[in-house]
């Protein structure tokens, strides 16, 4: 059966609903997101820390990426979560193969940590905070009358101020990924930075997720119930 939870920032598009109890573990995929996630990784480090032989770490790990699509299409459950990380794996795989330096692995990872943080940081420069961009459109889909639905949030000030909050801490989570993680790359420390970028993870992500919540939940709940009462004077 497929999981209709939604995880990573489509989770806080939810936040502010009456009743709606949010779970950090749902929005980072459940237990089993965060196995399937880890996992690539884990047997990455320990097994090229354990062997040094950089092809049978990259066969092993592209294996077991290629085997966690084939088990959740064989139980007929949701395959998105695992074809973007078997591809985004997979870039990480090639990189090191061809480049045959097992600490390339991570290059990909830079490269999409200090891309979100730019744009995120542009954002806010531009004062219209990207998250906000993304769970706003997550929330309500704007098909038609672009700028009403634009106008609809940012003219929201409690609401605006949160997202460019919560956009801020983005910008600083994965530019702390860089500062941590680029200067154990530049040194060659394979296995302090396999680790390093495991703890910096799912748990930094999840602790993220959760923050952002806290922050956006009371606006949001605010602004969805102006709308309903807004939308019911109107009816």
């Amino acid at each position: 059966m497929a999981d209709n939870k939604r995880t990573g920032l489509s989770a806080l598009a939810d936040a502010g609903d009456d009743g709606e109890d949010f779970s950090v573990i749902d929005a980072i995929g459940g237990p089993r997101g965060v196995i399937e996630s880890m996992l690539p990784g884990v047997v990455f480090v320990v097994l090229f820390v354990a062997t040094s032989n950089l092809n049978l770490t990259i066969a092993v790990s592209a294996v077991l990426a290629v085997l966690q699509v084939i088990v959740r299409l064989i139980q007929r459950q949701s395959v998105m979560g695992a074809v973007s990380g078997l591809i985004a794996v997979g870039i990480c795989l090639i990189w090191a193969w061809q480049t045959h330096e097992a600490r390339n692995y991570y290059i990909f990872g830079f490269i999409t940590n200090a891309g979100y943080a730019a744009l995120l940081a542009i954002s806010l420069i531009a004062r219209v905070p990207g998250l906000g961009l993304v769970v706003e459109f997550i929330r309500s889909l704007p098909t038609e009358h672009f700028k009403a639905w634009f106008r609809d949030w940012m003219d929201d000030k409690a609401l605006k101020r949160a997202y460019m909050i919560v956009t801020g801490l983005w910008v600083g989570l994965f530019l702390l990924r860089l500062i941590v993680q680029v200067p154990l790359y530049l040194t060659n420390h394979v296995a302090a930075l396999g680790v390093t970028r495991l703890l910096m993870g799912i748990p930094f992500w999840a602790l993220a997720i959760w923050v952002s919540y806290l922050i956006i939940a009371t606006p949001m709940h605010r602004h969805k119930a102006a709308a309903a009462a807004a939308k019911d004077t109107n009816d």
